[in-house]
Formats: C-alpha cells, sequence, structure tokens
C-alpha cells in the first residue's frame, strides 16, 4: 500500500537531502545562510494533489534579514503565501559596514512535488 509523503531537497547546500517535497535552488549570491525554514506544504494543494514551483526574490540587510519579499514566478498561487513566509523567517549571516554589498536582488526557488512512498517507509 501506497501512501503519499513529501520530499525536501535543499539543493543550494547540500543535493542528496530531502525534507517535505519542496526543492530549494538560490541564485548564486555571496551570502551565507545561517537558518533556512523550509515552507509547509499546503493542505489543500496535497488533497488536491497539486504540485508546482514558486520562485522569491528579495533583498538581504547587512544585518541578515530578508526585506521586500516578493513573489517573481509561481505555477500556482496556493504554495505563494508559504514561500513568502519562509523566506521571512530564514536568515542569513550578517556582514559588517566596511563589508561591500552587491545590491543584487537574491532569489529562491521551491518545487513543491509529492512523493509516493510506502507504508513501511513512513515509521
Amino acid at each position: 500500500m501506497l501512501a503519499t509523503s513529501v520530499a525536501l531537497m535543499l539543493l543550494a547546500t547540500d543535493p542528496a537531502s530531502s525534507v517535505d517535497g519542496i526543492s530549494r535552488t538560490d541564485s548564486a549570491t555571496n551570502r551565507v545562510p545561517l537558518h533556512t525554514v523550509i515552507p509547509d506544504y499546503p493542505r489543500t494543494a496535497r488533497r488536491d494533489r497539486i504540485e508546482g514551483e514558486v520562485q522569491v526574490c528579495f533583498n538581504i540587510t547587512r544585518r541578515g534579514y530578508p526585506t521586500r519579499i516578493a513573489v517573481r514566478r509561481s505555477t500556482h498561487r496556493v504554495f505563494e503565501k508559504p514561500s513568502r513566509r519562509a523566506v521571512r523567517k530564514s536568515t542569513w549571516l550578517p556582514i559588517g559596514s566596511d563589508e561591500p554589498t552587491t545590491g543584487i536582488k537574491a532569489c529562491r526557488t521551491f518545487r513543491f512535488n509529492l512523493v509516493p512512498v510506502s507504508a513501511d517507509e513512513r515509521d
């Protein structure tokens, strides 16, 4: 018997890891993530077996917090709010006032995929 589960690949840091059916990739940025929050797979999307992708772009302050968070592209609106919320709760390594900032917007792409697993794998 198969059940539906979700797996998340943290592609930016470890291509082999997976958690909750959501893949994450980051644009090239020199900022080091301190705490990465993974968005929750929306219950209605899981129930209706909807998969999708969201690209969220944002700036990172010198103190390591995201600002000006906006969805650049999305395949389904149900994934946008959890993706923005995850970026808002994530943090990056602060940089000193003497260090230059690139001024380039960082982007993170979340892929929401349902992955079938056997009942034995859920335990």
